[in-house]
């Protein structure tokens, strides 16, 4: 019917002043707050029925004060990329790799997936997406391994946690393990081990679906990625934590040493073969790799672990059974592990 009334749009409550002060006061108070956590952790520990140098008074602290220094890192690092993410969408993705050549492709899909961390779940219709808009198979994988283990939140939390060098050199060899094993699987020609249902979608033209957001749509974008992100993983983070803090307070360092040292040759594979079963993202399982490097275990079978548990996690395996069959899942999963071998057995080396 023409003379039907439009419905009124709905606008958010707080003007453009009240979103901007609002962010701004509340990044004020995470600066304010994030240098006291120590204190704050020592404070605490003093009035618990606990002497602070045993090994129940370490934990402790740790805990106390390892629980807040991450989910404060993760929730600023989550709503800032939240943000950015909001002048990028899966479709516009999906046509930047379209076409794109071996090798350059690879770069630029494993660059993509560093700044746009979708996660395990989001396999299945990026997977479909990519290979229904003409995205090479190699390129597809080299995306799908850098979005979970080289994301901005695990790069922003080690930047946190351990420093820069460390932060710096897993940003590295984690692009350069997505790009390598990309590569290698495109070389490989494994198209006819997809499901029958993928290899047969055609091509379709993307259309992209977003709409302009204006700064507090932003900003609401980020509140929403914290929402969604810290929402779900906060309680894998205090469980890591938890880990750490037992690592940290009770487990020997000469224990950890003899285990996960440079000096042991197997413990590189092992901490491999222990990653690829356990279930965790990067917010859960770096303070547990704080813990054991704290405690003088090896950089680079540490690393070979974190990388192992974040891009070759069970559950991740078991969505993409959906679209790959299996030999594929498993020339997936090779050709990663040995790309993690090679920087675990690498830094050691140099570390040594």
């Amino acid at each position: 019917m023409n003379g039907t009334v439009p419905l009124p749009i709905e606008r958010p409550h707080l003007s453009r002043l009240g979103w901007y002060g609002g962010t701004a006061l509340a990044l004020l108070v995470w600066a304010i707050v994030y240098p006291q956590l120590p204190a704050l952790a020592e404070a605490l520990v003093a009035v618990l029925p606990v002497e602070r140098t045993s090994p129940a008074g370490e934990a402790l602290w740790f805990f106390l004060y390892d629980a807040p220094k991450v989910l404060m890192l993760l929730t600023l690092v989550v709503f800032a990329m939240g943000v950015v993410r909001s002048f990028v969408s899966a479709e516009r993705v999906r046509a930047l790799l379209a076409g794109r050549r071996e090798g350059v492709g690879n770069l630029l899909a494993a660059g993509l997936g560093t700044v746009t961390p979708f996660c395990s779940c989001s396999a299945i219709p990026l997977f479909v997406g990519f290979v229904s808009a003409g995205v090479p198979l190699g390129v597809t994988f080299s995306f799908l391994i850098a979005a979970p283990m080289v994301n901005e939140v695990a790069v922003g939390l080690l930047l946190g946690l351990v420093g820069w060098r460390i932060a710096l050199a897993y940003l590295g060899f984690g692009l350069l393990i997505a790009v390598a094993a990309g590569i290698v699987i495109g070389r490989l020609r494994l198209e006819g081990w997809l499901e029958d249902w993928v290899r047969e979608l055609r091509t379709r033209p993307i259309c992209p679906t977003e709409t302009a957001l204006d700064g507090p749509g932003r900003i609401r974008a980020g509140l929403e990625a914290v929402r969604e992100i810290v929402g779900r993983v906060w309680y894998w983070i205090v469980a890591g934590i938890a880990v750490g803090a037992v690592i940290h307070g009770w487990v020997p360092a000469e224990l950890l040493a003899r285990i996960m040292g440079a000096e042991a040759w197997w413990s590189v594979p092992a901490a491999v073969l222990i990653g690829v079963p356990m279930y965790a993202n990067a917010a859960g399982i770096i303070p547990v790799v704080e813990a054991l490097l704290a405690k003088g275990a090896a950089l680079g079978t540490v690393l070979a672990f974190m990388m192992s548990v974040i891009a070759l996690s069970l559950p991740e395996m078991l969505i993409l059974r959906r679209v790959l069959k299996l030999p594929l899942i498993v020339t997936f999963a090779a050709v990663v592990a040995s790309g993690i071998l090679l920087v675990g057995f690498l830094f050691n080396l140099i570390a040594g």
